[in-house]
């Protein structure tokens, strides 16, 4: 019944426009010199120091001092780098030759400034641990650059190639001195240069002529902003966009069924990435109010959920199910942690030993006189979001749990998880390129999973542990504390994992060089062209 509730449920949310998926037609030839590109979402405000922004639009533009490959970390706008005995010093030296969109010159002390007006907002910046060690930052000479920490810290060069905060703005962009309070424009370095942008419509980047790395085969790329679903989809086939891929809020544009039949038409080609990161439930442990503040309460939703159904079913295979927070792939996240199969029937028995108990006839468990009723948040502009919340939904009614489901844009949702006012929401972990370390240092900020874990039994050995294991810069201890970590956030069942997702990339098959970053958020459309 599980299985023909979902399919029906499936089947009915081909987008939040319309039910149907329209027969492919001919798709015009797009221009080879423009990239049309659909978003749910306006690009908003790039500031690259802040987190408002399009992560996409921002990769065009910006650039960091490394870059993080599938190989490890390489060489970006600095051609190299010394790193000192004890650790605490980074030494970069910088490319030559290099300007900003307005002319500007990329050098060490615009790198100074940039670094400068990054710390000058710390608190912001809280989440990525490298913020809280810079003690100093130093133009050494034009080209060489030196960053001082207060400690030794093992990830600071993966969190310098984030997308954001620690990249490159021309400094006549900065307003009264910083970017913190705003920017008064947007100059990279970056192979892109934004040259119109109107809200809640359209973003146009143009081809960067000067680009140090070459100048893009593509010469114009626009942002089209339009709704998940069937618009998209009519749009791409009549050739009005030519790309639509995973954005920065984890959702696709089109659904699954779209997908499959455009491919099917031979017109199409459907590019997926290896495994980027797990989507998940995250729970609210500090909320005492709710009864999601209860171990076993989330542990019995654990058992509730039919992971290979969503899989299948829902995601029709393109997501494998997620046992854990982290997929073996990631660094550290090969560790053996109890296993929680689907077992409904060791969900019920939870409940009840927690004395949550179901009288005949109601809907839901009770326990000293309170309900077991929750909500959960979820992104109303991504359609698989929606059916998999009605999915959870129904699975959770089966074992005595009522699921309110809420649809709110993907700004609400960052709110609530930032101020605790959640039970349950949609989220998934930073990705590959990030984890496990982003991920985790969001155990202890505000902005991001304080309010999830804060309310463990284990709250303050966890926490220790996670400021162990940004200091230490043994390999082996760093690898028994990541362990420790994911054992015990595992055993407290505060994230909730679905599936592990895949950026994915619809677009006729003229387009060529499609190929993805570590960053998960991100098209590197300088690699692609035309046919």
């Amino acid at each position: 019944m599980i299985i023909v509730c979902v399919l029906a449920l499936a089947g009915c949310s081909s987008g939040k426009e319309a039910a149907s998926v329209p027969a492919v037609q001919e798709s015009p030839s797009p221009k080879n010199t423009e990239l049309i590109y659909a978003t749910a979402k306006d690009i908003n405000d790039i500031n690259p120091h802040l987190y408002t922004g399009s992560m996409p639009a921002q990769g065009m533009i910006f650039e960091s001092l490394v870059e993080n490959t599938k190989d490890g970390i390489k060489p970006y706008l600095a051609e190299s780098w010394d790193i000192s005995k004890d650790q605490k010093e980074y030494t970069f030296h910088l490319r030559k030759n290099i300007k900003f969109h307005d002319g500007e010159p990329f050098n060490a002390t615009a790198v100074k400034q940039n670094i400068d007006a990054i710390q000058a907002n710390a608190a912001k910046h809280a989440w990525i641990k490298l913020s809280t060690k810079i003690v100093n930052s130093e133009a050494l000479d034009e080209h060489t650059f030196k960053l001082v920490l207060s400690e030794p810290y093992s990830p600071a060069l993966i969190e310098l190639s984030m997308t954001r905060p620690y990249v490159f703005i021309s400094p006549k962009d900065f307003v009264n001195g910083g970017t913190k309070g705003g920017v008064s424009g947007y100059h990279g370095t970056g192979p892109y240069v934004l040259t119109e942008h109107k809200t809640n419509e359209y973003a146009t980047f143009e081809a960067n002529k000067n680009y140090w790395g070459g100048e893009p085969a593509i010469h114009k790329i626009t942002a089209k902003v339009l709704p998940s679903g069937e618009t998209t989809l009519l749009a791409l086939q009549k050739g009005e966009i030519n790309v639509v891929f995973t954005d920065d809020r984890g959702t696709d544009s089109i659904d699954v069924e779209a997908m499959n039949r455009l491919t099917a038409s031979g017109k199409y080609q459907l590019v997926r990435s290896e495994p980027m990161n797990t989507k998940m439930i995250v729970a609210n442990s500090s909320r005492f109010s709710s009864p999601v503040s209860e171990a076993a309460v989330r542990e019995a939703i654990w058992y509730a959920i039919d992971r290979e159904t969503i899989s299948k079913t829902i995601m029709n295979g393109t997501e494998t199910a997620a046992n854990a927070l982290f997929s073996s792939n990631v660094n550290y996240a090969d560790v053996e942690l109890k296993q929680r199969g689907y077992d409904p029937e060791a969900a019920k028995k939870m409940l009840e030993q927690s004395g949550w108990t179901l009288e005949s006839g109601a809907s839901a468990r009770t326990k000293n006189g309170k309900k077991l009723a929750l909500k959960v948040y979820y992104d109303s502009n991504s359609s698989s979001q929606k059916t998999e919340a009605e999915f959870i939904q129904s699975s959770l009614k089966n074992v005595g749990i009522q699921l309110e489901l809420v649809g709110e844009d993907s700004t609400s949702i960052a709110k609530r998880r930032s101020t605790g006012d959640y039970d349950l929401l949609f989220n998934q972990t930073w990705g590959l390129a990030y984890d496990p370390q982003s991920t985790i240092a969001g155990f202890t900020s505000e902005s991001a999973y304080l309010y999830t874990t804060k309310g463990i039994a284990k709250e303050d050995e966890l926490y220790k542990k996670i400021n162990e294991v940004t200091l230490s810069t043994d390999e082996k201890i760093r690898k028994s504390l990541y362990a420790d970590i994911m054992t015990i956030v595992h055993d407290e069942a505060v994230f909730i994992p679905l599936t592990n997702g895949k950026m994915t990339v619809v677009a006729p098959k003229n387009v060529k060089g499609i190929s993805f970053k570590q960053t998960q958020f991100e098209l590197p459309f300088e690699r692609m062209k035309f046919e």
